[in-house]
């Protein structure tokens, strides 16, 4: 989970992709979180992509950084663990402006059943991973 996570964390931005009906839909995003031994990603009850998750719970992420990309494919499971948010919005102070923890807004979401794929275009440059 280290190595999926610091890849993450240098490549500063990711797009997570959802269902919206039969209809995909991809955003950036840039918060990401191990709290608990679980990885974490960020977002607002109030946006669309909330709706979307809660319909559809698949998700998968992907993002490039260093000549190399990791896909990222998962279900995301809501937590309304105060400690959860709280830890999240202490790695991203400038979130603290916008949401509290426990705001009934910040929704913070692990990704349960996890698997990333790190690869470049190098033969053979390619690692697997199960979170």
């Amino acid at each position: 989970m280290n190595e999926v996570y610091e890849f993450l964390k240098t490549a500063g931005t990711y797009y997570l992709a959802t269902a919206d009906g039969d209809q995909p839909r991809v955003r950036p995003f840039g918060t990401v979180d191990v709290y608990n031994g679980r990885l974490y990603i960020q977002t607002a009850r109030s946006k669309p992509v909330s709706e979307q998750i809660k319909k559809n719970p698949k998700v998968e992420l992907c993002a490039f950084s260093g000549g190399k990309w990791i896909r990222l494919a998962g279900t995301a499971v809501d937590d309304t663990d105060i400690e959860a948010e709280r830890h999240m919005l202490a790695a991203y102070p400038f979130l603290q402006d916008r949401y509290k923890a426990g705001d009934g807004n910040n929704q913070v979401l692990w990704l349960k059943d996890a698997s990333a794929t790190i690869e470049s275009f190098q033969p053979g440059d390619k690692q697997e991973y199960k979170l």
